[in-house]
């Protein structure tokens, strides 16, 4: 049976997922093609009637569709209905089911690549839009110490509180405040675009606000290492970017599809070689 898998975006040109997934299959040894869908907001729902026409087998869901897309779902996972996005849908028998890898793609990703201790820690999001969700939602389930949310807007961030508070300690506070939650912090998290390319030369917090050897995590992966990162480092923090959470991500989504498990070395060569292409 030949797999028909692919990814719904505006844009969509950018995505590194057709690459990924393509070398997935390949070396799964499973027939089948990943394609980048470029889908406008105005034709969401007829794209998902399309998936179950076309015989999709899955597809990855990516901005602005995570949250509006669940509109058009048959069943929706009990964490992606609690996160409020879905990333990944899967076509089961005439059945769209919409799931979210993000949020634990991230956490394998953090511990493997950092060692990080979840549980205890004193964490700060910076950013409270559709990624940081599945992150906050995924980190409470580890119990950390409290979790502080800085959001521009205050009150997006206050919302997840009034939302989440009850799965652990959870707080907000506005970004020009974030200073006083960052020096006890021992996981500083950005979810934010700031310092993505192609403005690399961006910041989300001040150098010297970032406290010494703690861990600090960029979801951006391209740049593989930000200005944070870079800053981070010399302050001897423990660096993580958002390559990992983006494999992991994938990986998840290629296990809900095909029912195998993921060949994730090959899949993060596949992008890294890629990302390597563009840089050069």
């Amino acid at each position: 049976m030949n797999l028909l898998l692919g990814v719904m975006g505006d844009p969509v040109i950018q995505s590194k997922s057709p690459v990924m997934h393509q070398a997935a299959l390949h070396a799964a040894g499973l027939p089948g093609n990943y394609v980048p869908l470029h889908v406008k907001a105005d034709q969401l729902e007829r794209a998902i009637q399309g998936i179950r026409a076309l015989g999709f087998h899955g597809v990855n869901v990516t901005v602005p569709h995570k949250i509006r897309v669940m509109d058009y779902l048959d069943e929706i996972d009990p964490a992606a209905a609690a996160i409020g996005a879905v990333n990944t849908i899967v076509h089961e028998d005439g059945r769209l089911i919409g799931y979210n890898t993000d949020g634990i793609g991230y956490l394998r990703s953090l511990k493997e690549e950092t060692g990080a201790k979840l549980n205890g820690a004193n964490i700060v999001v910076l950013g409270a839009g559709g990624a940081s969700r599945a992150i906050i939602y995924a980190l409470l389930q580890e119990k950390p110490k409290c979790l502080t949310i800085a959001n521009r807007t205050e009150a997006t961030a206050q919302g997840l509180v009034s939302e989440w508070g009850h799965l652990g300690s959870l707080s907000a506070c506005a970004y020009h405040n974030v200073r006083s939650a960052l020096e006890t912090a021992d996981i500083i998290i950005n979810t934010t675009t700031v310092g993505m390319y192609p403005h690399i030369e961006d910041i989300p917090v001040q150098p010297d606000w970032l406290p010494s050897g703690i861990i600090v995590s960029d979801l951006i992966y391209n740049p593989l290492e930000t200005v944070l990162l870079t800053e981070a480092k010399r302050k001897n923090c423990r660096i993580h970017n958002g390559l990992g959470m983006f494999i992991y991500q994938g990986a998840y989504a290629f296990e809900l599809w095909t029912k195998a498990s993921a060949p994730v070395a090959e899949m993060r060569a596949a992008v890294a070689g890629e990302l390597n292409k563009e840089h050069h």
